[in-house]
């Protein structure tokens, strides 16, 4: 089996995922076969295997830092947010079923024997594990019946390093308070601190350190600094949301919905120096962009009623009918139609008028489509975007709905995307549809190959009268695997390595 070491935090955000990828990729350099694990974890962000399995995005990313293909064992129970109370509970990468926040706290103990097993695989497959736990290991009211983090760390008998952010303020009160918290059987599993996101002089620091090793009796392990590196985010607490898009050539704004899921797609477009990306949740933020992206969502009805109701939908359709370029990602897509309708009450129930920019209609589904594809664009030479014909796509569909053109309005649009292959067999499907200047697609990760996002925005530049030779040298896999270096050497360089490799051998 495995030797196995766990980064828990002292609340959400303290960087957990980053310092996991980061330590797969160290271990990886350093010639070890590593795999990243998360019981459980509750994200929008989701990914769909080869085998038609959903997990969370971090553990992709923590699995493409260590250089494997993401498996479900890696992360058994995903958490997907329907509202403030509820979510939809993913076993093993299949809908288990919708729950509210009582009834799965209830029950989440009987799913053990799953995540025991989907770790024992994994550990059976590779010579280190990183575990990842999620929040704050110390929520006095929720340890009980824990599955992610110290009763996680003893199922694996995994060591624990306790990371804390610094940033915020308050990081040697919110490690010694979360000690406090632990009974003495969880304190003796954690066996060196972190102090992650520092910004300043070390020394300056290292008073407080002194006191808090002598408060805790652990020692720290690193005080790695604010990394900037560009690795994609687990969820919403992003600060991706916040930031000010650069001054560049094109802007492209992606309409920041309350129930935002998968927002990684757009990523790929900060790669380029030529685009500036920003997020936006008002009328008056979207000014005049090149391009508005609406992306996808858990809850298509209800966001699109929130876009309704403040004036970003009619702001949004006053964009298009400029005939400047609108694309929609999965429910996204699903709001450009004419109808949605939900029978089941998978959503919001009922039927909700569409923002009729496509002749299609939406009918919710019980029965969730996940699967991974490969195809090209086919635009028959028409629309914004004609440039994209016969340009390879690979990419990823999670959706309840379905969505279909009536055949009155075939003439109206064509096809966006031609799928060629689903999970290795050979299909010839449409994913997606486009009218003039108006797309929709259900292929999350549509924009991730070289060759699409170097196309969108040379389509962008000449459109603007500028230089298309501004996207020239874009690598998109060549600049992922350089960040993960990146991060893997900012933890080298302030980390002690040697002690961790320590504490991974000797284990608890």
């Amino acid at each position: 089996m495995a030797k196995a070491i766990m980064v828990q935090g002292t609340m959400s955000n303290a960087g957990k995922s980053l310092l996991v990828a980061g330590l797969c990729r160290l271990f990886k350099q350093d010639g070890y076969k590593v795999a990243p694990f998360k019981s459980q974890n509750m994200a929008l962000n989701s990914f769909i295997t080869k085998e038609g399995l959903e997990m969370g995005r971090a553990q992709v990313v923590q699995a493409e830092a260590a250089g494997i293909e993401p498996s479900v064992l890696m992360n058994p129970i995903l958490l997907k947010p329907t509202n403030d109370m509820a979510s939809q509970v993913i076993v093993n990468g299949e809908v288990y079923g919708n729950m509210n926040a009582k009834e799965y706290y209830r029950n989440k103990r009987a799913m053990v024997p799953e995540i025991k097993k989907a770790y024992d695989t994994l550990a059976s497959q590779y010579d280190i594990i990183v575990l990842e736990g999620a929040g704050s290991p110390a929520e006095i009211n929720l340890q009980e019946n824990d599955i992610v983090n110290m009763y996680m760390a003893k199922l694996a008998k995994a060591p624990v390093l306790l990371a804390g952010d610094i940033d915020r303020g308050g990081v040697f009160a919110s490690l010694v308070g979360t000690m406090t918290l632990f009974n003495e059987e969880d304190r003796k599993m954690v066996k060196g601190v972190i102090i992650n996101k520092f910004r300043g002089d070390k020394t300056i620091l290292q008073p407080g350190l002194d006191k808090l090793e002598e408060l805790i009796n652990v020692p720290t392990v690193g005080v790695v600094p604010y990394l900037h590196v560009d690795i994609d985010d687990e969820d919403s607490l992003t600060e991706r949301f916040s930031r000010k898009g650069k001054v560049a050539l094109i802007d492209i704004a992606v309409i920041r919905l309350p129930r935002i899921s998968n927002f990684t797609d757009f990523n790929v477009f900060e790669y380029s120096d030529a685009v500036g990306l920003r997020y936006v949740d008002s009328a008056a933020q979207l000014g005049n962009p090149d391009l508005i992206i609406i992306p996808g969502t858990k809850n298509t009805m209800e966001d699109l009623l929130w876009m309704r109701q403040n004036g970003l939908e009619a702001a949004i359709i006053k964009y298009a009918a400029t005939g400047k370029p609108l694309f929609g990602i999965c429910g996204g897509f699903q709001m450009l139609g004419k109808v949605l309708e939900d029978p089941y009450h998978v959503e919001h129930g009922g039927s909700l008028k569409g923002m009729g920019l496509l002749p299609c209609k939406t009918v919710f589904e019980k029965e969730k489509t996940r699967t991974q594809i490969k195809g090209h664009f086919e635009t028959k030479g028409k629309g914004f975007f004609a440039a994209l014909e016969d340009v390879e796509v690979e990419g990823y569909e999670i959706h309840m709905g379905q969505t279909a053109v009536e055949e009155s309005e075939q003439n109206k649009v064509d096809s966006l995307t031609r799928i060629t292959e689903i999970s290795e067999e050979k299909v010839n499907q449409t994913a997606g549809l486009c009218s003039d200047n108006v797309y929709g697609s259900y292929i999350h990760g549509i924009f991730d190959k070289e060759n699409v996002v170097k196309t969108i925005v040379s389509i962008l530049l000449k459109n603007k009268g500028l230089d298309e030779s501004a996207v020239s040298g874009l690598d998109v896999k060549a600049y992922k695997e350089r960040q993960y270096d990146l991060l893997a050497d900012g933890l080298r360089e302030n980390m002690d390595i040697k002690t961790i490799y320590r504490i991974l051998n000797e284990g608890v």
